[in-house]
C-alpha cells in the first residue's frame, strides 16, 4: 500500500464496539462481541464477567481463563474490571483475507466448576488499505489497423479491505481513443478493459500514454494508480484464440511440487513471429503466482508451491496469449482445490489432574479436553475415545470438549498409577487419528507393612575383615507411597557369646547395609543369627522381620605347625639314624604338621628343600614321610642335614620349615665316634650339657669295649673245643638305626642293645641279635619286627634271621646248627629263640 493509513476515530470505535458487544444471538449458547481492526492493545471488546454473571473479583478465584484456538492470544481478560480486551495489534487482513466476514472464537474455561462458555469475536474491516496494482506500468500492443471497438483487458486492482472499502471502481484519464469499461466477474470481481474509439495511425502517433485508477468505497476515498502505454502496431491481421475460454480443472492438496495441472494452448494463424504466441498470467494474486508456474512458450501450468485446502480453496486466474506482433486475447482457468485428509486431529489437554485418592467416588473430573480437525466433511469429523479396560469414561460436553472421569473406585493396591491414552480418530479415507497421553497417580493409605523379598537370608563375611566394612544389605518394599513407603532398617537385640548384637553388627537405618564392627575370627565365631526390623514411617506404622544368618569364612591366617619332630625343650639337637644297608625308599623319619585353618587352607604338601647331599632323600608330598631315594654309599658322608618346608594351599600359601640331621653308620662305635662330630648348640650357656654328654657317651663306649673283649673270648674257647671244625670267622653287621632325638638319646640306645644277646658255642655260624630297642622322645613303628628290620645281626654264611615269634612277639634265629643246643633244652641267650 502506496498512501499512509489515517488515523482512526478512537472514540467513535469505542461507541460502535461497546454498542456491537451488546448484540448476542438468544439461545445460541456463544457470547458475541464486535471490535474494529488495528485497535491498539487493551482496547475494550465486552464486560465478559457481566456476561457470565459474574462478579470481576470472582474470575481470578474460579480461576477464569481463555482457551484460544489459535497459536497467537489476540484477546485477554482484565484482571480488575472483569473485561474482555484486546492483547495486541489485530490486523483483520492478516486473519481473514479476502473472506467478507472474519469471526474469531475462542472458549472461557471457568476451571473450578470445568465449564466452557464459547465467545465468537467479529473483527470489523475499517479502510486501511488502498487498491494497488501487481504491475508497475502496463503495456499494451495495439494494431494501426484495429477496428474501433476493439477491447483490450486491463489488470485488475487489488484491496484487502472488504464491503465498501473494498474497490468499487476504476476511471481511465480522458483521451481521443480509448475508453474505459468495467466488466463484472464470476466471482463478483470487476475486470477492466480498454475499449477502443477510432482509428489509430502509427505514423501519426506510435505511443499513447494513459492513467488507470482503482478507487474503494471508504472514508476517506483510498486510490492506486498503474500507468498505461499503448504502443501502436504494423498490421497484424489475425489475434491469436484460446481453444476454450475457461479452463476448469479440480486438483487434490496433497500435490507434489512440479505436478502439471492443464495446459492452455491458444492458436494464431499468422505465420513467423506474427504467429508464435506467447502465454503469461494476468490479474493473479501474489500468493497464486507463488504456488502455479506458467511455461511462456507450451502452456503448460504446474505446482511449484505447497496446496492447502484448509487457507485457499479455490483459485482464478486469467492467462493471456500474445503473439508476435502484439495481439493478445485471454481466456480463464478456474482451479479448485479438492480437501484431501492430510490433518490428523488435534487433542489439546485443557485442564488435568496427576493424582486421585483410591477412594474417590465415580464422576470424578480427572481431565477435559478439547479435539478438532483442520480438514472439512468427513474428513473433519473426530470420535474420541480411550481403552475399555480402564476404569475411565470419556463424556462429551460443550462443543468439541470432551470430560475424563472415573467410572469406579480405584484400588491402589492393584494399580498404582494410570497411562491413559487418548486416542482421536477422523473419518477420512484412509482415517488419520492422534493419541496423547494423561499420565495419573493413585494416592494411598498406609495400609502395606514393608516386605522382604526373602524369608530369611545368608550373608558371608572373611575372617580378619577390616572393621567398619560392609557386608551385606538387605531392601525391603513397601507398596505405599511417599512417607507411608518411607523404610527405616534396624536391628532386634540379641546377645552373642554374651556380648550385645550391636557389638559385633550395626545396619544403616536408611539403605539397609549392614557392617562388621569387629573383626571376626573363624576359629573362634563361625556363625551368627539375627533378626532385621523395616519399618515404615506411616501413622501408625508398619514393620516386619526378617532372620540373617551370617557365616564367617575362613581365611589363610595360620601358618602350617609342626608337631614332630618337635623343637627339643632341653637345648639338644634331634637326631635321626639311617643304617648304611637302607634300600631305596627306607624309612627314615616322618614330618608331621597340622594347621588351625579349614578346607583347602589346611591342605598340607611337604617338600625337600634343601639337603647336604641331594638326590639321597625324598620326602612324600603328601605324608611327609623322609626315605632314602638310592641306596648309600661309602662316599656318603655319615651326617646329612635336610630341610624339609611344609604349605598349604590358601592363597597366598603360608610355609613353615624344620631341619632334620640324620646319622648314617655301620656300627655302634663309629655311630658313638660320630656323635662327637654332630653340631653343640649355639647357645654358650649349654657348653657344661655339652660336657656331661661326652663323659656319658665316653663311659658308653668303655662297657661296650668291654662287652666286645668279652665276646672274643668266648669265641675263642669255642674254637678250642671244636678244633676239628673249620674256625668260622665272626664279624659285627652294621647297626640299623631307628628313630631318636638328641644325644641323650644314646644312653637308652645303649642300654637295650645290652641286654639282650646270644651266642652258640659250637656252630660255625654264629649270631648276635640285638632285639627292638625303645627309643625315649621319638615316634618308634611298632610295626618294625613284623617287617623283618632287626636292629643288629651278624651273619658268618647265608642263615639270616627268621620271622618274629608270634607268642613273645621276640626274634628268633632259623639254623640246623642249633640243634645240639635244642637237644639239651638250652637256651643260650635271653630273649632269643632258636628254631631248626
Amino acid at each position: 500500500m502506496g498512501n499512509q493509513l489515517p488515523r482512526l476515530d478512537r472514540s467513535g470505535l469505542v461507541l460502535l464496539s461497546i454498542f456491537l458487544g451488546t448484540l448476542r444471538e438468544s439461545g445460541a449458547g456463544q457470547i458475541r462481541y464486535s471490535v474494529p481492526e488495528e485497535t491498539d492493545k487493551g482496547f475494550f471488546v465486552g464486560n465478559i464477567s457481566k456476561d457470565l454473571g459474574l462478579e470481576p473479583w470472582e474470575l481470578a478465584e474460579r480461576r477464569v481463563r481463555i482457551v484460544s484456538r489459535g497459536k497467537t492470544q489476540l484477546f485477554a481478560l482484565h484482571p480488575r474490571s472483569g473485561s474482555l480486551i484486546t492483547a495486541g495489534r489485530i490486523d483483520r487482513e492478516e486473519l481473514c483475507e479476502t473472506m467478507s466476514s472474519c469471526f474469531l472464537n475462542m472458549e472461557v474455561l471457568v476451571e473450578d466448576t470445568l465449564k466452557i462458555y464459547g465467545v465468537e469475536v467479529e473483527i470489523m474491516d475499517i479502510n486501511d488499505n488502498a487498491p494497488s496494482f501487481g504491475e508497475e506500468e502496463i503495456e499494451i500492443k495495439v494494431s494501426e489497423h484495429a477496428t474501433p471497438g476493439s477491447r483490450f483487458p486491463l489488470p485488475n486492482a487489488r484491496d484487502p479491505d472488504v464491503g465498501m472499502n473494498a474497490l468499487q471502481r476504476y476511471q481511465l484519464n480522458p483521451n481521443s481513443y480509448f475508453s474505459l469499461q468495467v466488466r463484472g466477474g464470476t466471482n463478483g470481481a470487476k475486470n477492466p478493459e480498454l475499449v477502443l474509439e477510432g482509428g489509430l495511425d502509427r505514423e501519426k502517433e506510435s505511443a499513447h500514454l494513459l492513467l488507470l485508477t482503482a478507487l474503494d468505497g471508504g472514508d476517506p476515498i483510498r486510490q492506486g494508480t498503474v500507468p498505461i502505454r499503448v504502443v501502436v502496431l504494423d498490421v497484424n491481421d489475425h489475434i491469436p484464440k484460446f481453444t476454450q475460454s475457461v479452463y476448469q480443472v479440480s486438483v487434490p492438496e496433497n500435490l507434489s511440487s512440479g505436478t502439471r495441472v492443464l495446459t492452455v494452448n491458444a492458436t494464431d494463424p499468422d505465420e513467423g513471429v506474427n504467429g508464435e504466441v506467447v502465454y503469461s498470467f494476468r490479474n493473479v494474486e501474489s500468493k497464486a503466482s507463488e504456488i502455479f508456474h506458467l511455461d511462456s512458450r507450451t502452456g503448460e501450468v504446474s505446482i511449484q508451491g505447497p496446496l492447502d485446502f484448509e487457507k485457499y480453496r479455490f483459485y482464478e486466474m486469467e492467462i493471456q496469449g500474445q503473439d508476435g506482433g502484439g495481439l493478445s486475447t485471454t481466456a480463464k482457468m478456474l482451479i479448485t482445490i479438492v480437501d484431501v485428509n492430510d490433518n490428523a486431529p488435534e487433542i489439546t489437554i485443557t485442564s488435568s489432574t496427576n493424582s486421585v485418592l483410591e477412594n474417590s467416588p465415580p464422576g470424578t473430573v480427572i481431565a477435559l479436553l478439547n479435539v478438532q480437525d483442520q480438514d472439512s466433511g468427513e474428513n473433519g469429523q473426530v470420535s474420541c475415545f480411550i481403552p475399555k479396560h480402564l476404569p475411565f469414561n470419556l463424556e462429551k460436553t460443550y462443543g468439541n470438549y470432551y470430560k475424563l472421569i472415573t467410572n469406579r473406585a480405584l484400588d491402589r493396591e492393584q494399580i498404582q498409577s494410570y497411562n491413559i491414552t487418548l486416542t482421536a480418530t477422523d473419518q477420512g479415507s484412509p482415517p488419520l487419528s492422534t493419541k496423547t497421553h494423561i499420565s495419573l497417580n493413585v494416592a494411598d493409605d498406609n495400609d502395606n507393612p514393608p516386605t522382604f523379598a526373602h524369608s530369611s537370608y545368608s550373608a558371608y563375611i572373611p575372617e580378619n575383615n577390616p572393621r567398619g566394612a560392609s557386608f551385606f544389605s538387605v531392601t525391603a518394599l513397601d507398596w505405599d507411597s511417599k512417607e507411608n513407603a518411607r523404610v527405616t532398617y534396624s536391628l532386634v537385640e540379641d546377645t552373642i557369646q554374651g556380648v550385645p548384637l550391636s557389638s559385633y553388627i550395626s545396619i544403616n537405618s536408611d539403605t539397609g547395609v549392614l557392617y562388621a564392627l569387629c573383626s571376626f575370627d573363624y576359629e573362634q565365631l563361625r556363625d551368627l543369627q539375627l533378626q532385621v526390623m523395616a519399618q515404615d514411617s506411616g501413622d501408625p506404622p508398619l514393620s516386619s522381620n526378617v532372620s540373617l544368618s551370617i557365616f564367617v569364612l575362613d581365611q589363610n591366617d595360620n601358618a602350617p605347625e609342626i608337631l614332630y619332630p618337635a623343637l627339643p625343650t632341653d637345648g639338644s639337637t634331634g637326631v635321626e639314624l639311617a643304617p648304611r644297608s637302607a634300600e631305596p625308599g627306607y624309612l627314615v623319619t616322618k614330618v608331621v604338621a597340622v594347621d588351625r585353618d579349614s578346607g583347602q587352607n589346611a591342605w598340607l604338601s611337604y617338600r625337600l628343600l634343601k639337603a647336604s647331599e641331594p638326590g639321597l632323600f625324598v620326602v612324600g608330598l603328601h605324608t611327609g614321610e623322609v626315605r632314602t631315594e638310592r641306596a648309600l654309599l661309602d662316599r656318603d658322608a655319615l651326617k646329612q642335614s635336610l630341610v624339609v618346608v611344609v604349605q598349604d594351599h590358601g592363597h597366598p600359601p603360608l610355609s613353615a620349615t624344620v631341619t632334620l640331621t640324620v646319622a648314617v653308620a655301620d656300627s655302634i662305635p663309629e655311630v658313638l665316634a660320630d656323635l662327637g662330630s654332630l653340631e653343640s648348640p649355639t647357645n654358650p650357656d649349654d657348653s657344661g650339657l655339652t660336657l656331661y654328654l661326652v663323659m656319658a657317651v665316653a663311659a658308653v663306649s668303655c662297657v661296650f669295649l668291654a662287652f666286645v673283649v668279652i665276646l672274643l673270648a668266648l669265641r675263642l674257647r669255642r674254637w678250642h673245643t671244636s678244633r676239628l671244625l673249620p674256625a668260622s670267622g665272626a664279624g659285627l653287621a652294621g647297626v640299623p638305626a631307628s628313630h631318636f632325638v638328641g644325644v641323650d638319646g644314646v644312653r637308652a640306645f645303649l642300654q637295650t642293645y645290652s641286654h639282650e644277646v646270644s651266642l652258640t658255642a659250637d656252630s660255625r655260624k654264629s649270631h648276635l641279635i640285638f632285639p627292638q630297642p625303645n627309643y625315649a622322645d621319638t615316634l618308634i613303628s611298632q610295626e618294625s619286627c613284623e617287617k623283618s628290620e632287626p636292629l643288629l645281626i651278624v651273619e658268618d654264611s647265608v642263615t639270616g634271621l627268621g620271622k618274629c615269634d608270634p607268642t613273645t612277639n621276640q626274634p628268633y634265629l632259623k639254623n640246623s646248627r642249633w640243634s645240639r643246643l635244642r637237644s639239651k633244652n638250652q637256651q643260650p641267650f635271653p630273649g632269643v629263640k632258636i628254631v631248626q
